[in-house]
């Protein structure tokens, strides 16, 4: 039994070798390939030094609006601000962080 299986396994993947190299040696290229990516041969430079597209925040920077958003939280825990004035001071800062990425590709864009 064993043998009669391993004599089919043999044959059926005789009978499909062709079809497989067949495949192989087609000289059509694929249909998924981009036509409009760079085919001229030249590899891209990957050694060469990347530079921020725009300037990036600095450290103090990041520092003094870590420290507003904390005096901002400890100001309306210990009732100094109404929550009136701390939901409008909040909704600046979210309208800030919606829009500045928008803001931002829109000036790289117009400087291109």
């Amino acid at each position: 039994m064993a043998f009669e299986f391993r004599r089919l396994s043999a044959a059926l993947l005789m009978a499909a070798m062709p079809v497989v190299v067949a495949s192989c040696a087609s000289s059509q290229a694929p249909a998924t390939v981009n036509p409009g990516a760079n085919r001229s041969g030249i590899y891209p430079d990957i050694t060469a030094v990347v530079s921020a597209e725009t300037q990036q925040m600095s450290d103090e920077e990041a520092a003094t609006y870590s420290a507003n958003l904390t005096a901002l939280a400890h100001r309306r825990n210990s009732g100094a601000i109404s929550e009136a004035e701390y939901r409008r001071q909040l909704a600046e800062l979210q309208a800030l962080r919606d829009n500045h990425g928008k803001a931002t590709l829109s000036e790289i864009e117009g400087a291109k």
